[in-house]
């Protein structure tokens, strides 16, 4: 009789579990926060973990229009490279036809793991094929974007993953992030459902139409999303290595014990400034900071924490602002913003550019104004000091030789990772004291 009752006992609580686990299945599996089960992409795909979160695992800023595009990419598919910072059991992406001047139509959208790094060819088994709203089609209109339904993939961290768009009809302009140190494939025709990268002869550095991936993480916590310059874009680091500073950091993040189990996410744009609007004088250096802090930044999915390297274009590129206070004032509006938000803000100090054409004595007086009201606390939560970082001990208005890509103002790879390495990884989460 005891034994009988245990045994009932137990297929009551199993019972139990399987009805728990049911009803935690279906609430991230209905509507467009979660994976659609009755959908083919569902049916064909990996199950996700019963729990869990949405965040971003990549990002671009949309930066300017691709020049020559007036048309878009009628009747051409276009495949893009993206880095995973961490992994998932789903993902979802981002679109953008923010410098469009007409309605953008992409007809057949799909998402895959590359066979290999920087390579176009999907590796087998790992082709998924994305909706809107339950649609294979969408129209963005002009200035617009949308976010796909989500997909069942196995993500891995530090993965390369290939989305592809296919536009049928002629298009406004392009948006693009120009200087994505990634190579992007086009192919002529509807190739976006391929395996093989063969059809996809055209490269170009660039990121085209797509702003996010996101990734459905039981693991992740969160994710730190950076504002920044060329500094945080890369510019110069490795083509197709992933050695910009925000890379190095989310390995950390991805490596380290006791870190934050948070993603990293890159809004860096080259040239870009906090205070003025760079595309009145270059194009590509994009909407100011001030602009754009909200769709690229303020906007990602899960973001615990904003990180600031922001006012070094400020100084040097023309109209030079010789006021310190009104870009400390410009930091302190960005900061202000996130704060509305409930997100922590760290921020960093101004780098070295002696040696720069655009250097001046007067000009770097200005960074070193800057730079101590930033020392001084006023500004961020917290402070990680790239100056200090990247300087050279004999000559501190410049990088330090090992560190400069050659140009005295862009770091090389081991300066990016000199970068990563100087942020404190608790300031992300705010489990100890600035270092001020």
């Amino acid at each position: 009789m005891t034994r009988n009752m245990g045994y009932a006992l137990l297929a009551g609580l199993a019972a139990i579990v399987v009805l728990v686990s049911t009803a935690i299945f279906i609430g991230i599996g209905s509507g467009n926060d979660g994976l659609d089960e009755g959908s083919p992409q569902a049916r064909n795909s990996a199950a996700p973990a019963s729990s869990g979160n949405w965040v971003g695992t990549w990002s671009a800023a949309a930066a300017a229009a691709e020049p020559n595009t007036k048309d878009g990419f009628a009747d051409m598919s276009i495949r893009n490279v993206v880095h995973t910072s961490v992994g998932g059991t789903g993902a979802r992406i981002q679109l953008s036809n923010l410098f469009g001047n007409r309605p953008l139509t992409i007809s057949h959208a799909t998402i895959a793991l590359a066979a290999a790094p920087s390579n176009p060819t999907a590796a087998a088994g790992t082709m998924r094929r994305l909706s809107f709203g339950n649609k294979s089609s969408v129209t963005i209109p002009a200035g617009g974007e949308v976010t796909s339904d989500a997909v069942r993939l196995n993500v891995p961290h530090a993965a390369d993953l290939l989305v592809t768009t296919y536009s049928p009809t002629p298009s406004g302009p392009v948006t693009y992030h120009p200087y994505a140190r990634q190579t992007g494939y086009v192919a002529e025709g509807d190739k976006a459902e391929e395996l093989s990268g063969a059809a996809f002869d055209q490269q170009s550095q660039y990121w085209r139409y797509l702003t996010a991936v996101d990734v459905w993480s039981a693991e992740t916590e969160g994710a730190v999303a950076v504002l920044g310059d060329s500094i945080t874009d890369g510019i110069t680091s490795s083509p197709g290595a992933n050695r910009r500073w925000t890379d190095f950091l989310a390995e950390r993040l991805r490596t380290e014990r006791g870190a934050p189990r948070y993603s990293v996410l890159n809004s860096g744009v080259s040239g870009n400034r906090i205070l003025v609007d760079g595309s009145k004088f270059s194009p590509n250096n994009g909407p100011s900071a001030l602009t754009r802090m909200n769709r690229d930044v303020l906007s990602r999915t899960g973001v615990k924490t904003v990180f600031i390297e922001m006012g070094l274009n400020d100084v040097i590129k023309i109209p030079r602002q010789r006021d310190p206070q009104k870009i400390v004032d410009g930091l302190r509006e960005l900061v202000k913003q996130a704060h509305t938000r409930g997100l922590r803000v760290v921020g960093s100090t101004l780098t070295p550019f002696g040696g720069h054409r655009g250097y001046t004595p007067r000009m770097d007086a200005v960074r070193q104004r800057v730079n101590e009201q930033i020392r001084g606390g006023k500004i961020f939560d917290a402070v990680v000091d790239f100056d200090a970082a990247l300087r050279d001990p004999a000559r501190p208005e410049r990088l330090r030789a090992a560190y400069d890509s050659g140009d005295h103002l862009h770091p090389s790879d081991n300066g990016y990772r000199a970068m990563a390495d100087a942020v404190n990884l608790k300031l992300l989460k705010g489990s100890s004291p600035a270092r001020l």
